[in-house]
């Protein structure tokens, strides 16, 4: 398993303006070093955490999958992130993950922010999402996902890294930052959380506490809190899998049913 060289971006995102968020986002990724793998974009990244579903929801390659992919290629680099995507009359938080060829796979956010009334406009994903890229298994995840350890339990190894991407407010930044680091200690994995930081459209303040985590629960690197920014990590597959051969903790973890 190659390294993987991932560019964590975090970065203010202008209320609702999808035109305008596209072209911040488009001149980042052409500063980024040509030996970056891949680069995690927050959540809703076209818009901020926004219940204006029906306004700004997508069908099928709509303007954003369009220009990721349009980037991916121009930059040879896989994208993943999240954005408001609309099926008939359902819309969801839904994931994704670009890569390079042209290939898009999607997540949709399985637990919606009931206290910020995410369920009565977003419809919820019931499926988790294992991508496979460069010899890696990578597995994602949306905000509040990362509070239901279930949901990320990383059966027999099954995934690598998990990507959190999120709007995870100044308030509870504490427990954004505790929470990485267990699902990165109890599922033996690297763990990518991204998150914006500036104030959003209801007045919620970001700073971010974007960071990468070894599967001990190490920090990698992190962005500084409150200022825009990006880290490129290097994650090393030869660690991470003598350290799983060494300490198998995985042998001997409960089995959950999902329903």
């Amino acid at each position: 398993m190659e390294k993987l060289h991932v560019a964590l971006l975090q970065n203010d995102i202008i209320w609702e303006d999808v035109k305008a968020n596209l072209k911040a986002c488009e001149t980042i990724l052409a500063t980024l070093d040509a030996n970056v793998h891949l680069a995690v974009l927050p959540e809703m990244f076209t818009t901020g955490f926004s219940m204006s579903a029906t306004q700004y929801a997508e069908e099928g390659e709509g303007t954003t999958i369009t220009t990721l992919k349009r980037w991916a290629t121009q930059f040879d680099i896989a994208i993943a992130g999240s954005y408001i995507a609309r099926e008939g009359v359902c819309c969801y938080n839904r994931g994704f993950f670009v890569k390079p060829n042209g290939e898009v796979t999607f997540y949709d956010k399985r637990h919606l922010f009931r206290m910020g009334d995410e369920g009565k406009v977003f419809s919820a994903g019931n499926k988790r999402v294992i991508i496979e890229y460069r010899g890696w298994r990578i597995a994602l995840f949306i905000c509040y996902d990362l509070r239901f350890p279930v949901w990320s339990r990383n059966v027999d190894n099954e995934y690598d890294v998990a990507l959190y991407v999120a709007s995870w407010p100044q308030v509870r930044s504490n427990v954004w930052r505790t929470l990485l680091l267990a699902r990165a200690i109890e599922n033996a994995c690297y763990v990518c959380g991204v998150n914006r930081v500036g104030e959003d459209g209801m007045k919620l303040i970001y700073t971010g506490d974007t960071m990468a985590i070894d599967f001990k629960g190490g920090i990698i690197n992190k962005v500084p809190d409150g200022e825009q920014g990006v880290v490129v990590v290097e994650l090393d597959g030869e660690k991470l899998q003598s350290f799983r051969t060494k300490f198998p903790t995985w042998r001997d973890a409960d089995r959950f049913t999902i329903e």
